[in-house]
């Protein structure tokens, strides 16, 4: 394991490295981070929502649940029926209990939904700082090639071959050129 731990700390360090080297590509790195984390966040929070609105479903089944047996515990008193009020009552007592629990994991789940929006919210600040960093880099990056290749364009002797006498095409045309200064200079004395 010690070659592969090595060389992957090597791996590392060069990716440092050469992140260092190239700022714009770690900001984009941070900025694809940023984004996968806010996409992690969204689904997190349609999973939290789709949670509470099922524990809003089984509270209010409970509910009608509880509403159901206090009727039969009025009815089973009113005729007497002494031998089902007691299970009647405990079945309810049941039910609330289980109500009681469902409305504290709707609660947790609420606390966890405001605690997902406020993250998305800090993803979303961090990712447009970080994307507006990115183009900062960028725009230096692009006006550093540009001030680099101006230096370049304006320190290389530009048209070294136009007025170069050994360039073939510029002998041709200074012969051409020579050739009518003779015409002409000809016709001139011919007069």
């Amino acid at each position: 394991m010690g070659v592969f731990e090595d060389f992957s700390n090597f791996l590392e360090a060069r990716l440092e490295e050469f992140l260092r080297d190239n700022p714009d590509l770690e900001l984009q790195a941070l900025a694809e981070k940023l984004r996968e984390q806010e996409e992690e966040t969204v689904r997190l929070l349609a999973e939290l929502r789709r949670r509470e609105r099922q524990l809003q479903d089984e509270i209010l089944a409970t509910a009608q649940e509880v509403q159901r047996w206090h009727v039969r515990i009025d009815k089973a008193k009113a005729a007497g029926r002494t031998d089902l009020v007691t299970p009647a009552e405990e079945r309810e007592a049941a039910l609330l209990r289980q109500g009681n629990q469902l409305w504290g994991q709707m609660e947790a789940v609420k606390d966890r939904i405001k605690q997902s929006i406020d993250l998305n919210a800090q993803i979303q600040l961090k990712r447009k700082e970080v994307t507006a960093k990115v183009a900062e880099a960028q725009a230096a990056k692009a006006k550093a090639k540009a001030q680099q290749a101006s230096q370049a364009w304006q320190n290389t002797n530009w048209n070294p071959t136009f007025t170069n006498p050994t360039d073939p095409l510029e002998q041709t045309f200074r012969r051409w050129e020579m050739d009518e200064e003779l015409d002409q200079l000809k016709r001139q004395m011919g007069k």
